[in-house]
């Protein structure tokens, strides 16, 4: 195989909770996250010459060892002592910065297409345990569909699919820094009621409840970005009074997303979050569930 075309998808978090600040500096999460088919493109090519290039179509985005895409290339070549190189076409989609797990999606999917191009014989697992030396969600980006992350967000338990909807993606134009996020949300002074009920969103996906995972989602990183970042919650009311389910913000944000039991709200949705100008990136998507086997 000379060449290999791949999809990163990107991600939503359903619920997101950190439980406290260990020791380490690392946060101990509890998060359900999903996959939606909004995705950034990649192609892997053989090369000749050594090394790795990488190019994109964002003329702002790093291509040398600053790129995730270009880490979890490093990553398999140093360990399979490789003397071909590989050329990684990378065309941007997902918003970047957003909250959505671009980057690691990115890496993700190179870490896939590598293993298969070059036949290194990796299963899964194990390409998820390299994936986690690259950043704390590119093993979910590797597993997929609807998980439970726990730990630092590398301990992960595949959850039942999402049920079918209909998710309006919005990203304003303004970034936050996750460090900002963690280091000012003081984990360990939280009070209990603070904390989103992630075990009870567990439960609405196994009964294929979306209006209850919808109205019970919760996102414990607004009580950080929200206040420094107002237009957060005007694009989240937004939403709301559009019709939507429920919405949240995504990671550490910035970005909202909706979810509809009709397309046609989340197409009035689409509409009204123009009209108030809050947005330009705006994204009309749907759940990406994959298929268990057993």
């Amino acid at each position: 195989m000379d060449k290999i075309q791949l999809k990163a998808l990107a991600k939503i978090n359903l619920g997101l909770d950190v439980l406290r600040r260990r020791e380490d500096g690392y946060h101990e999460v509890k998060m359900i996250m999903q996959t939606i088919s909004l995705c950034d493109e990649l192609e892997l090519r053989r090369t000749r010459q050594p090394g790795i290039q990488v190019r994109t179509n964002l003329p702002y985005l790093p291509t040398n060892e600053n790129n995730l895409v270009y880490k979890a290339a490093k990553l398999l070549q140093d360990e399979f002592g490789m003397k071909e190189g590989v050329s990684i076409q990378l065309r941007k989609k997902i918003p970047v910065a957003a909250g959505m797990a671009g980057g690691s999606s990115d890496a993700a999917a190179v870490l896939w297409g590598m293993n298969r191009m070059y036949g290194f014989g990796l299963s899964r697992t194990a390409l998820m345990e390299r994936g986690v030396k690259l950043g704390a969600d590119v093993p979910y980006c590797i597993l997929r569909g609807t998980a439970l992350a726990e730990g630092i967000g590398e301990r992960l338990t595949a959850l039942p699919p999402m049920p079918k909807c209909y998710l309006l993606i919005v990203k304003p134009g303004i970034s936050v820094s996750t460090r900002f996020v963690y280091e000012n949300l003081h984990a360990n002074e939280l009070r209990p009621e603070q904390h989103p009920d992630v075990d009870a969103m567990v439960q609405a996906l196994k009964r294929k409840d979306l209006k209850a995972l919808a109205s019970g989602m919760g996102n414990i990183l607004e009580l950080v970005t929200v206040p420094a970042y107002p237009v957060i919650e005007e694009i989240r009311q937004c939403i709301l009074k559009a019709g939507a389910c429920g919405a949240l913000m995504s990671g550490s944000g910035p970005t909202v997303f909706g979810i509809f039991d009709t397309q046609a709200k989340a197409r009035k949705a689409v509409q009204a979050v123009r009209a108030a100008q809050l947005a330009r990136q705006i994204y009309l998507t749907v759940p990406y569930n994959v298929r268990r086997q057993g």
